[in-house]
């Protein structure tokens, strides 16, 4: 019982089966699943599904941290100068690389910004 349609028939035989006092040892041999399967079905019954509000704040929450670090990021290469610290050739190159790298993807991710908030975000600086 792998796919999705058969998970819910499964939890949904548990839950009847649960609510008529069967045990969870019972239901486990009766659907030959395991006690912790019965366990785990009948505690995902439980537990709400997580409110869109509640989904929506959490992934504004990891963003707001993601920036945070980003933030961090920046300031450490600052603090760093990369340009101005002696090292090979060949670890030159990658930093380089590295830097435009990373500035061209964080740029996608502004001008994807600025499209969805046009006006929270200053339209003149924005390349094309």
């Amino acid at each position: 019982m792998t796919g999705s349609t058969t998970v819910a028939q499964r939890r949904a035989t548990v839950r009847r089966l649960a609510q008529s006092g069967a045990s969870n040892r019972q239901i486990a041999a009766q659907l030959n699943i395991s006690k912790d399967t019965v366990r785990r079905d009948l505690a995902a019954q439980e537990a709400p599904p997580m409110a869109l509000a509640e989904r929506l704040a959490q992934r504004a929450a990891q963003t707001e941290s993601a920036m945070r670090q980003l933030s961090a990021a920046a300031q450490a290469i600052d603090d760093a100068r990369p340009a101005y610290t002696v090292t090979d050739a060949a670890t030159a190159r990658r930093w380089c690389a590295e830097l435009r790298a990373t500035a061209a993807r964080l740029m996608a991710h502004a001008d994807a910004f600025a499209d969805y908030y046009p006006s929270a975000t200053d339209a003149p600086g924005r390349r094309t």
